[in-house]
C-alpha cells in the first residue's frame, strides 16, 4: 500500500516508473525501469522528455514484438503529447483543413518514386494516337492540313494522320444535298418583272460540295455566297418575263432552268467548289397591298375567258348549220341543172305546200275553181272519215 501511494504521489519517482513499466501488460520495460521514462515523467525537473516511455536522447522504447507484422517489428509509437497531437492535424502540413482530411497520397513505385509522371505521359500518349487515326463516313471527305496549310483530301475509311498539332483534319459531308430556302422567313422577296411589275417570290435551292478544297479555302462563308448568288440570278431571270407568266406558272420551268445555269456559271467563276443541283419555285404571288386587286383581275379574266368560250361554241355551231344548208343547196342545185323544169316546178310545190299548211282561209283567182277553199272543213272531213274507216276496220 506504501508504494502504491507514493505512484499516486510522485508519479515521476521510482515506484510509479516500476509499475508502469515492470507491471504493465502493454509496455516493454526492461527490468532496471529505463522502459517508463527514466525516472523523468511530467514531474521531472530536467524535462527532457516530457512525454514519458522514451529513452535519453529521445529515443522512443521499443514495446513487445508483434508477430502478424513483416519482421515481427512494432511500428514506433505515438507521442500522447496533447500539443504533438494537435501540430499533427496542422491544415498546412496535413494538405486539409479543420473539416475533414488532406488530399489523399498516390501510391509510390517499388523504387520510391510517383505514378504521377507516367500517369501524364500515358494520357499524352493516348490524346496523340487518338489524333492520329480517323474514321470518315460513306458521304464524307477529310481536308488534312500540316500547320494550318493545306495538305491532302482523303476520302471516307480509316486515314492515319500525323499526330496534332503537327496535321489536323477537317470532316465535311460532300454527297448529301444541302437545301436553302430564299427567303428563311415570311418576308416578301420583291422581284421586278419585263413588264415594270413586282412579284413576290418565295424558292428553294438544292445544292452539295463538288470540291472539298476550293470550297474550304476559296469562300469565307459557303453558304452566304450561295444564297447571294441564287438571288442574283432569280432577279436576272424574272426580269425576261411579265407578271402573268411568273404568276401563272408558264414560265416557272423555263426561270428555274436559267437560275440554274446563271448559279453554276457564277460559281464556277469563283471556284467555289459547290455544285447547284436545282431551284424549285415554291411561291409566285403579287405584293400583299395589292393583292386583293390582283385577285379581281384574275376572277374578270377568268369571266372574260367563259364568255369567250362560250361565244366560240356558239360560232362553232352557227356555221355547221350554215355548212349543212349549203350541202343541202348544192346538191338541190344539181338536180336543177338536170331537169330544172321539173325541178322549179317540185320547188315551187314544196314550198307552197310549206306556206298554206298552217292558214286557214285561201283565196285563189284561176279558171275552173272556186274562189273559196274551206279547208278547215275540208280537214275535219278528212279526219272523221278517217275516224270512220279505223273504227269500221276495228268493229270487223
Amino acid at each position: 500500500m506504501k508504494a502504491i501511494g507514493d505512484a499516486i504521489t510522485n508519479p515521476g519517482g521510482d515506484n510509479g516508473l516500476a509499475m508502469a513499466g515492470r507491471n504493465s501488460p502493454w509496455g516493454g520495460g526492461s527490468g532496471d525501469g529505463s522502459g517508463g521514462g527514466n525516472g523523468d515523467g511530467p514531474g521531472s525537473e530536467n524535462g527532457e522528455d516530457k512525454q514519458g516511455g522514451g529513452e535519453p536522447g529521445g529515443k522512443p522504447a521499443e514495446g513487445p514484438r508483434n508477430p502478424w507484422l513483416p519482421g515481427g517489428e512494432t511500428p514506433p509509437r505515438r507521442s500522447a503529447s496533447i500539443e504533438d497531437i494537435f501540430r499533427s492535424r496542422d491544415p498546412r502540413k496535413s494538405g486539409g483543413g479543420p473539416r475533414g482530411p488532406g488530399f489523399p497520397q498516390l501510391p509510390r513505385r517499388p523504387d520510391g518514386k510517383s505514378w504521377l509522371p507516367l500517369g501524364i505521359g500515358l494520357a499524352v500518349a493516348a490524346l496523340l494516337g487518338l489524333s492520329m487515326v480517323h474514321t470518315i463516313g460513306p458521304k464524307e471527305q477529310g481536308l488534312v492540313t500540316t500547320f494550318g496549310k493545306y495538305s491532302r483530301v482523303v476520302d471516307s475509311g480509316v486515314n492515319f494522320t500525323l499526330p496534332w498539332p503537327v496535321e489536323q483534319i477537317d470532316v465535311e459531308d460532300v454527297r448529301s444535298f444541302r437545301v436553302d430556302m430564299i427567303p428563311d422567313n415570311d418576308n416578301e422577296k420583291l422581284m421586278l418583272t419585263s413588264d415594270k411589275n413586282l412579284v413576290d417570290l418565295s424558292y428553294l435551292v438544292r445544292w452539295n460540295i463538288k470540291n472539298l478544297k476550293d470550297y474550304k479555302f476559296r469562300l469565307a462563308d459557303p453558304q452566304e455566297t450561295v444564297r447571294e448568288v441564287a438571288e442574283a440570278a432569280m432577279r436576272a431571270s424574272i426580269a425576261q418575263i411579265s407578271l402573268n407568266d411568273a404568276i401563272s406558272g408558264a414560265g416557272r420551268a423555263q426561270v428555274e432552268q436559267d437560275v440554274r445555269e446563271r448559279m453554276q456559271r457564277i460559281l464556277d467563276y469563283y471556284k467555289s467548289g459547290v455544285a447547284v443541283q436545282g431551284v424549285e419555285i415554291k411561291k409566285a404571288d403579287p405584293p400583299a397591298k395589292t393583292k386583293s386587286a390582283f385577285e379581281q383581275v384574275t376572277v374578270a379574266q377568268q369571266e372574260a375567258e367563259r364568255d369567250r368560250s362560250e361565244a366560240r361554241a356558239w360560232a362553232q355551231q352557227k356555221l355547221a348549220e350554215a355548212q349543212g344548208n349549203a350541202q343541202a343547196f348544192d346538191k338541190v342545185y344539181e338536180q336543177y341543172k338536170l331537169a330544172p323544169e321539173v325541178t322549179k316546178r317540185r320547188m315551187y310545190y314544196e314550198t307552197m305546200e310549206g306556206v298554206l299548211r298552217d292558214n286557214d282561209t285561201v283565196v285563189a283567182e284561176a279558171k275552173g275553181m272556186t274562189s273559196y277553199l274551206p279547208l278547215p272543213e275540208m280537214k275535219r272531213s278528212s279526219s272523221d272519215d278517217s275516224t270512220t274507216t279505223v273504227t269500221a276496220k276495228g268493229g270487223q
